[in-house]
């Protein structure tokens, strides 16, 4: 299975990070995983700020965004990611417990690639997340120019 670039992970639950991270490891799908907790530091990461200040400045080849974030929600990280031209192609995958039809329609109309309402059940969060990890490694061709040729490993 071929590995995705670098993942940033936006997500304030540790389970569902440890769920995440165990399922990407599963299936070999990832080489490097950055774990942001809350909106304002996966904004800071994107930006190269603060204490991602030195972090080579290549965007992430996919980022998997929870909604209900501390300090910035996910709706206005997406925003601004949308907004900011040396980010607006990075691949947004929403991944989120809200089943709220007002979350998808915003998220859509701000520009979100894939909507994915994170399962309960143990196993079938990690065939989620496997299926994602296959589509936007394997499957999904990036925009041309979006990222760095080492992006993608």
């Amino acid at each position: 299975m071929a590995n995705l670039g670098r993942i940033l992970l936006v997500e304030d639950d540790p389970k569902d990070v440890e769920l995440t991270l165990t399922a990407l490891d599963e299936y070999n799908l990832a080489n490097e995983v950055v774990v942001t907790h809350n909106g304002e530091e996966a904004l800071d990461y994107l930006h190269c700020r603060g204490p991602f200040a030195t972090r080579s400045n290549e965007n992430p080849a996919v980022l998997l965004l929870d909604l209900k974030l501390p300090k910035v929600d996910g709706l206005e990280v997406l925003q601004q990611i949308r907004a900011a031209e040396k980010l607006e192609l990075i691949p947004v995958v929403v991944l989120t417990s809200s089943h709220e039809e007002k979350d998808m329609v915003a998220s859509y109309k701000l520009g979100v690639n894939a909507y994915v309402v994170k399962p309960v059940d143990f196993h079938e969060f990690v065939n989620a997340v496997k299926e994602l990890g296959v589509f936007w490694g394997v499957i999904n061709e990036p925009p041309p120019g979006s990222l760095g040729k080492t992006s993608r490993l």
